[in-house]
């Protein structure tokens, strides 16, 4: 199984068309409150913390590069050349490494997992922006690469994010100028429901070893100047004791 070719030239539109300046995404909000809260619950839950990491559905960077400041070995994995054009262009470096990988399609995700070995794996808010059929093959990559050893880190808008978004979208002067691009480039995030996420893990035979909530920032804010914050759940998930 491998994403429709209409859902992969939607991705590579939306980011060919996206702003260059940090923030400029709905999602792309500043380490320090996304990776960097993350890492305080998934770290403590590694039971490999040497191992290398994936950011799988890396988008532009932003997070990969936070990691890469802390683990030896980052890979950053996406569906889209164009968002891992920006990814190589932001990290002169070289910190980590940047791969173009359909994460539903086996065949691309068993080789990964042969050079790089089991990995620890983070994800965050991938899930609902794949169609409904591509979500349990997501989850799979996940499993595939954490191996017997590795661990993922899988945060995911709750389904209370979604009636939120949807009044977002509803607003008579239209949704909000980072929000509206999602929409118009035909990748509008789809309602994924706690239970799912749950099922999606316990079917591709992972266990889970903690989970909580911890509100999704995004870098677009309401018109009394607050930032939007879309609630979300979080889930350490492997296979390992």
């Amino acid at each position: 199984m491998s994403v429709t070719e209409r859902y992969r030239k939607a991705w590579e539109s939306f980011w060919e068309d996206a702003p260059e300046e940090p923030g400029g995404v709905f999602w792309d909000a500043e380490p320090a409150l996304t990776a960097g809260l993350h890492l305080a619950l998934f770290e403590p839950e590694l039971a490999s913390a040497g191992l290398p990491v994936v950011d799988l559905g890396c988008g532009n960077g932003t997070q990969t590069r936070f990691l890469a400041d802390r683990y030896p070995k980052v890979v950053g994995a996406d569906l889209s050349a164009a968002a891992l054009d920006r990814a190589r262009r932001a990290d002169p470096a070289e910190q980590a490494d940047y791969r173009q990988v359909d994460a539903t399609d086996a065949g691309q995700v068993g080789p990964m997992h042969a050079e790089l070995g089991d990995v620890n794996v983070y994800v965050r808010g991938v899930l609902h922006q794949c169609e409904p059929a591509d979500r349990q093959a997501l989850i799979d990559a996940v499993a595939a690469l954490v191996g017997d050893r590795g661990r993922a880190f899988v945060v995911e808008l709750s389904e209370r994010a979604g009636p939120i978004l949807q009044d977002l979208a509803r607003n008579p002067a239209g949704p909000p100028p980072k929000l509206a691009p999602v929409f118009s480039h035909g990748i509008a995030p789809g309602e994924v429901s706690d239970a799912a996420v749950r099922g999606y893990v316990a079917e591709a035979g992972l266990k889970v070893f903690a989970s909580g909530e911890l509100p999704l920032t995004t870098t677009e804010f309401t018109a009394d100047g607050s930032r939007i914050e879309l609630p979300s759940t979080w889930l350490v998930v492997g296979r390992s004791a």
